[in-house]
């Protein structure tokens, strides 16, 4: 059950920050178009990277000697420090939503959104490879409810972040919102460094 609550959390943490994805889902809110559409083909989608991540770091884990796992957390590590550092970075940024109306149709919403979604490298770097190789010393069943737990969240992130800014225009639209859903990955994702950093040590 801890893992499922650390992958839940851990994803959460990932796709809360605010991103050309999330606008594009919050902008199909606002303007009331193919909300389901959008949130579902943004949620499969991550649970299906999710799960890519973890099975390829799964069965590809044997062939890691101790140097290649090494480097692979000190990737890691990097790729953190730089995904706190460009939050803080942002902190202050103010994000512009555009909700102008426009006819469009539901396959170019469909294509618009697999573009959005898989045309984003961040989105790779997040589930596949951050995802993935974090949780590749879990046993497999704790690995299995790792991503769930995150796909759980995707799930849940989307469908409220597009139904919420659907009621709730106003709100969805609050810099003052995201800077304290930036304060949250910032704090979260710093614990994270520390905990990867810990295992590093202990494979030295």
């Amino acid at each position: 059950m801890e893992y499922l609550i650390l992958g839940f959390f851990t994803g959460l943490s990932l796709i809360l920050a605010i991103g050309a994805q999330n606008i594009f889902v919050i902008e199909q809110g606002l303007k009331k178009q193919y909300v389901f559409l959008v949130c579902i083909v943004c949620s499969v989608s991550d649970f299906l990277l999710i799960f890519l991540g973890i099975f390829l770091f799964h069965f590809f884990h044997q062939y890691f000697n101790l140097a290649i796992e090494l480097i692979l957390n000190i990737l890691l590590v990097i790729f953190l420090i730089f995904f706190v550092y460009s939050k803080a970075k942002s902190y202050q940024t103010n994000f512009h939503f555009n909700a102008d109306i426009k006819e469009i149709s539901k396959s170019d919403i469909f294509f618009k959104t697999l573009g959005f979604t898989y045309l984003n490298a961040h989105v790779y770097s997040d589930t596949v490879f951050f995802l993935g190789n974090f949780s590749k010393n879990f046993l497999f069943e704790e690995k299995i409810n790792f991503g769930i737990g995150a796909s759980l969240a995707s799930f849940l992130f989307f469908f409220g972040l597009g139904y919420l800014s659907k009621y709730f225009s106003k709100y969805a639209q609050s810099n003052k919102i995201w800077k304290y859903i930036n304060l949250f990955i910032i704090i979260f994702m710093s614990v994270l460094i520390i905990f990867v950093i810990r295992e590093t040590i202990n494979l030295l």
